[in-house]
């Protein structure tokens, strides 16, 4: 079979290059770009990276146009019906669904490693009282290196996949210790006999005056969510976190830098920003208001939670948690006229022309902040409830990476400053 190739042509000086066309199983043909520079001296301009491929990765697969999201191949349609998030994360991790016996062994793992050190606890106590949870998560999760000291050689695959547990395991931890700290409540342990999202809704919400009971609803919700957060290609957060990992720092460095990348209010901020979006509303009788605001490219006023960077269709997670949204609203008997507001503005937009035809249609963030707010999950913690998640799939990434051959991350630039210019001494500036 003859090698795709595109050739280039430099008008200015004449030369030719032929530039590889490297294939992917699925996916646009990209071309590789690598020896533009040496032969012909041109670097390439691409602000945000919309179009360059960094890295080569067998883990998630994404087709915006059509509205695709799979995990190692399968469809997130089948993962979150059939499947439970630590289930998901096994097979992000390791490429293949597990046995019986592995995803007991599994388990047992992950829970063996949900306690912290005591120490991190006192960490936590250090931080003022209203410090955001994010600001705690990335504090923490990075200081887990000095924990972990003997267990850091990125070289060793035993210890890659020791820290990848860890973290994956004692993320929930430290989020619901950030949030206890806020409340003024002391930490709760981790419950053995309990499963993923359960024991995070126990180490969230139970108090030592009165037993605790796990509502079933939230916690089937929480799972769900989990696996929709679980990965999401090289997004700002997996790319930072490839970025930093490229250094061969440390695991814990990496993900704590994808949590500085995931806390930005347009990318894991974004459903802490839809809840924010319907308190200014305020009131149904004000939505249609808002949606001319909207319309108006003159008004500084957007709506968070809908349209999407990378699907120009209706992003698949959406309609998977479209349904679960309402089943937990009517699950839970919820009434709250905030709720209410998000549901009608849910129906306008799935309706209103202007929106169909750009396709601006409810994404995961719309729909993820209202179910965190019907399970009673304060508005400061949804971005940390999407890392939690999210952790899977950047261990992930990071796993795949330090396992193959690869060159440290080196983004260039367009100069646009000064040319060569002389130092003026002081004395003599104007």
């Amino acid at each position: 079979m003859t090698e795709r190739k595109l050739t280039l042509t430099d008008s200015s000086s004449g030369k030719t290059l032929d530039l590889p066309v490297v294939a992917g199983s699925e996916g646009d043909p990209t071309i590789d770009i690598t020896r533009l520079n040496p032969e012909l001296g041109y670097f390439t301009y691409d602000p945000g990276y919309g179009t360059t491929a960094n890295c080569k990765s067998d883990i998630t697969f994404i087709d915006g146009a059509q509205g695709i999201l799979r995990y190692r191949g399968y469809p997130i349609e089948q993962l979150a019906e059939q499947s439970s998030f630590l289930e998901v994360a096994y097979l992000l991790l390791y490429g293949e669904l597990p046995s019986a016996a592995e995803k007991t062994g599994f388990e047992r793992d992950i829970t063996y490693h949900t306690m912290v050190h005591e120490q991190v606890n006192t960490f936590i106590g250090g931080f003022h009282y209203d410090a955001h949870p994010m600001a705690i998560l990335s504090g923490v999760i990075a200081s887990m290196a000095g924990f972990y000291q003997a267990n850091l050689d990125v070289n060793n695959p035993e210890h890659r996949n020791l820290a990848a547990k860890r973290m994956i395991a004692k993320m929930p931890t430290v989020a619901a210790a950030a949030y206890r700290h806020y409340m003024g409540w002391p930490s709760a342990h981790p419950r053995n006999s309990l499963n993923y999202p359960e024991n995070f809704l126990h180490m969230m919400f139970s108090v030592p005056a009165e037993a605790y009971e796990v509502n079933p609803v939230a916690a089937k919700a929480l799972d769900l969510l989990f696996i929709l957060h679980a990965d999401h290609e090289q997004n700002a957060s997996t790319s930072t976190v490839r970025l930093v990992g490229s250094t061969g720092a440390n695991p814990y460095a990496c993900v704590a830098a994808g949590i500085a990348a995931l806390w930005g209010p347009a990318h894991g901020g974004a459903n802490e920003a839809v809840l924010n979006m319907l308190n200014e509303i305020g009131d149904v009788s004000r939505v249609g208001e808002y949606v001319k605001k909207a319309k108006d490219k003159n008004d500084p006023f957007r709506l968070m939670g809908f349209g999407h960077r990378v699907y120009k269709n209706f992003d698949p997670r959406a309609r998977i948690i479209r349904k679960a949204c309402h089943d937990v609203l009517a699950d839970l008997g919820q009434t709250d006229p905030l709720l209410d507001l998000a549901m009608e503005l849910e129906q306008i937009a799935l309706k209103d022309d202007y929106f169909v035809e750009r396709k601006l249609y409810p994404n995961v963030d719309f729909y993820s902040g209202i179910i965190y707010k019907a399970l009673g999950i304060p508005t400061s913690m949804f971005t940390p409830m999407f890392a939690i998640g999210r952790t899977v799939g950047w261990v992930a990434q990071w796993l795949e990476q330090a396992a193959t051959a690869h060159r440290i991350g080196r983004p260039r630039q367009i100069y646009t400053g000064y040319g060569e210019r002389d130092y003026v001494p002081l004395n003599e500036r104007g």
